[in-house]
């Protein structure tokens, strides 16, 4: 063979490949086709990005809040060390508002604002310091009283919203899920452990406590009691505790209506 025939070969094969890949390219189509045609299922792909699941989440966050914000309270304490400020919720149609023991125990007063704007004295119903928890009776309950719905338990995984008043933020809500159950805590006061509390990482801060941990349909599931920092300072490093509502013996006591 000449060297011009040995040229022509090397100039024309990358051609004839590339015709014979497409030729094939179309036979499969046209076999594709054919099969979708006779009732196969056919695979396409999405002509424009579809929704995503992000777009779920703020929804689900703001029928949460719309549920629970009429039976938000601020709690607020004066102690013979000082001012302390939390949060609470209405628990029945007499509208006693459930808190954190710790917010209020050895006040000399309290005062607690409703979500309409109705200002109140307080005094104590009842304190279960073994569970850090609290009820407390309004001199002055609001015009309109809206309890909380209750719910019952939860399971690691679950998504979760906060509600409350972190660091004088009214009406605050964050939103994560239940890292874990069943912990324990040694109280600040040294007033022995906390048992059997949800722990989740929807942030809190001081002026958190007392507000209602909540489920995806806005029912409280626990009572926010307090947060772990190893650094031994008072802001959110990702894991929070609350007594639950649900759950045998170290359930918070709701009064009864």
């Amino acid at each position: 063979m000449s060297g011009a025939a040995r040229s022509d070969r090397r100039r024309w094969s990358p051609l004839a490949w590339a015709l014979i890949g497409a030729l094939a390219a179309v036979a499969v189509v046209m076999v594709i086709d054919r099969t979708t045609d006779s009732g196969s299922e056919r695979a396409t792909a999405p002509t424009s990005a579809g929704p995503t699941t992000t777009t779920a989440a703020p929804a689900v966050a703001a029928k949460v809040f719309r549920a629970i914000q009429p039976s938000l309270v601020l709690v607020q304490a004066v102690r013979d060390d000082g001012f302390v400020q939390g949060s609470g919720v209405i628990v029945n149609e007499r509208g006693q508002v459930m808190t954190a023991d710790h917010v209020t125990s050895g006040a000399r007063s309290i005062q607690v604002t409703f979500a309409d704007g109705t200002e109140s004295s307080a005094t104590v119903v009842s304190s279960t310091p073994e569970r850090d928890t609290a009820v407390r009776q309004p001199d002055q309950p609001p015009r309109v009283i809206v309890p909380a719905v209750l719910g019952g338990g939860v399971k690691i995984g679950d998504d979760t919203f906060s509600v409350g008043n972190p660091l004088g933020l009214a009406d605050s809500l964050t939103a994560g899920v239940v890292s874990g159950l069943d912990r324990s805590l040694e109280r600040e006061d040294g007033g022995g452990e906390l048992t059997g509390l949800i722990q989740f990482d929807a942030a809190v801060n001081p002026g958190s406590s007392g507000g209602p941990l909540l489920n995806r349909q806005g029912q409280v599931v626990g009572i926010v009691t307090a947060l772990a920092n190893p650094s031994g300072q008072r802001f959110f490093v990702g894991i929070g505790f609350a007594v639950p509502i649900a759950g045998g013996g170290g359930a918070a006591q709701i009064p009864p209506s």
